[in-house]
């Protein structure tokens, strides 16, 4: 009885095998025909255009704006980079470039030195902060987009370059520098930060090819000053290399520990990533500072800490992209930076945020709502989520900056101030130590008031809004005094905020000074000093709350 069925079911198998795998072949077949008609028609249409549209056309700016247009309707992080834009490709991947080792600003029709970097030619060679770039190679500079200048700067290692520079009212001095590989470093700084208690900090800016062994670095350097906790700071970090975020979680959770799996529309992009290495630490108490700005390779880095209860994450939640790009090479040196897959944490979940795959009316990609949210556990069974990025286990909310920094800064008051402060004074002391005292202020509001300059805020542009709407629906002639009074009241005074908001303008002009004199570091040391992440981190560090935490039994 059995044996006429096995036939006929092995023949209903095979046959449904190929039913499927026809239907397969089919699905593929209509595919590429749909990918090659569709082909066909672009080239004929761009073709077409390029000879009969009634204006000259540019071609590879039409061909770009298409391409751009079409990679839009995808994801912001689909990009097309053409030959002209890979070394700044390039320069964001590595964080290297060769040049001299400064950053310029425009100011009027003139260039000048915003911040020399650390260590390289510009900062070795004595150039500060404020010094006016008069030529280049024999080049006058003045009229010259800061794009233009920041080319004639760069060229190969080893290469020279002659600049003529003028400091104030003195004469332009040239100097003759020879450029060199300039690296962006991943960790800017390092230290101890609370003496007390031995809390050592790291700050890692990106994650290109050396960043691992950065953190490695900082932290052996760390623990040789007696550090016996330590903060990673990843704020405003957006991230870069999968494989270093791996590596840095590595260097505080034991070998063989999942990080993250890759899933992709084709199975080669279904990949899991586990330590491989024996870890540089992983008992000392650890806290990850995350903000808004902490996004991908970031939120992976946290993300996996968190999961496995190796860290305590301190700050805002981050920005929530969980999506993987590979770059693929195109013709004529261009590339394609796609997304390829999405990428899940030791708990199971993907933090991605927006829904690419679903727009609303307006064509803006979708949130998940909170109740759509999936629950998942960390190893210890705390409760995190997925599609909202990583929520810190401690929350820290900054106060917003007060809007007159904006128009100091915007108007280059800081910088200006900061400019004549260093060549007046030759030392400030260390940088930690360095205050504003009130004769110090006193003289920058002077500096500032005789500097006029504006700077608009969100109750002026609701007021702006109330106002056309009043006018609109014809309102506005029965209560114009009423709205002028208002619009009074809400203007915004320099003068007046310069010392109502004194706590945020002190401590920008602080960190503008500090920075003159002992550059990133300085600036970063200064910024420590009052750092509310920090301190909530320090807190949580030695309050005997970060076991409880961890553990599931600390609210």
């Amino acid at each position: 009885m059995n044996v006429p069925r096995t036939p006929r079911l092995r023949t209903w198998i095979i046959g449904g095998a190929l039913a499927a795998s026809g239907a397969l072949t089919i699905a593929a077949g209509d595919n590429y025909f749909e990918i090659s008609k569709n082909l066909e028609i672009f080239t004929e249409l761009y073709k077409e255009l390029n000879v009969y549209y009634v204006e000259d056309t540019k071609p590879g700016t039409l061909m770009k704006t298409g391409i751009d247009a079409m990679l839009s309707s995808l994801d912001p992080y689909t990009q097309y980079i053409p030959e002209s834009d890979i070394e700044e490709y390039r320069f964001q991947t590595t964080g290297q470039y060769g040049g001299i080792g400064a950053l310029i600003k425009r100011q009027g029709d003139g260039m000048v030195i915003s911040e020399p970097y650390e260590g390289f030619p510009a900062a070795k060679a004595g150039i500060w902060a404020g010094d006016e770039i008069v030529e280049v190679d024999g080049r006058k500079i003045r009229g010259l987009d800061t794009e233009d200048v920041s080319k004639l700067l760069k060229g190969q290692a080893g290469t020279p370059v002659r600049v003529l520079l003028k400091r104030g009212e003195a004469e332009p001095v040239e100097k003759v520098l020879t450029r060199e590989e300039i690296k962006i470093p991943d960790v800017p700084y390092k230290g101890i930060v609370d003496a007390t208690h031995m809390v050592g900090y790291i700050k890692l800016n990106s994650f290109t090819q050396t960043a691992s062994a950065d953190v490695r670095s900082a932290m052996k350097q760390l623990k040789q000053d007696g550090a016996r906790h330590l903060i990673l700071d990843l704020r405003g970090n957006g991230g870069g290399l999968l494989r270093e975020a791996v590596n840095i979680v590595n260097l505080f959770v034991p070998k063989n520990e999942p990080v993250v799996e890759t899933k992709g529309r084709i199975a080669e992009w279904d990949k899991s990533y586990r330590t491989l290495s024996e870890p540089e630490d992983a008992t000392v108490p650890l806290v990850v500072l995350v903000d808004g700005g902490s996004a991908s390779a970031s939120e992976i880095v946290s993300g996996a800490l968190q999961d496995l209860d190796r860290a305590v994450v301190v700050g805002e939640r981050t920005f929530g992209k969980g999506l993987v790009q590979q770059t693929r090479d195109l013709f004529y040196n261009s590339k394609l930076k796609v997304t390829v897959a999405k990428y899940y944490i030791p708990s199971g979940r993907c933090i991605q945020k927006l829904d690419y795959a679903h727009r609303d009316s307006s064509g803006k990609a979708t949130v998940r709502t909170d109740t759509n949210l999936v629950a998942f556990q960390t190893r210890n069974g705390r409760t995190v989520y997925d599609g909202r990025g990583i929520l810190p286990d401690v929350a820290v909310t900054e106060p917003e900056l007060a809007k007159v920094v904006g128009g100091l800064y915007a108007e280059d008051i800081l910088f200006d101030f900061a400019t004549d402060y260093r060549r007046t004074h030759d030392s400030i002391g260390p940088p930690e130590r360095f205050a504003i005292d009130d004769e110090l202020y006193h003289r920058f509001t002077e500096f500032a008031r005789s500097r006029s300059f504006t700077y608009d805020t969100e109750s002026m542009q609701a007021y702006a809004k109330l106002e056309e709407v009043a006018r609109k629906e014809r309102y506005y002639g029965h209560a114009q005094k009423a709205f002028e009074e208002l619009k009074k009241e809400l203007a915004p005074d320099p003068a007046e905020e310069l010392d109502l908001f004194r706590t945020d303008v002190e401590e920008m002009l602080r960190n503008e000074i500090v920075s003159r004199y002992d550059l990133q570091t300085g600036r970063a040391k200064a910024a420590l000093v009052t750092d509310p992440y920090v301190q909530a981190a320090v807190k949580v560090l030695t309050d005997g709350g970060y076991t409880g935490i961890l553990a599931g039994t600390k609210p």
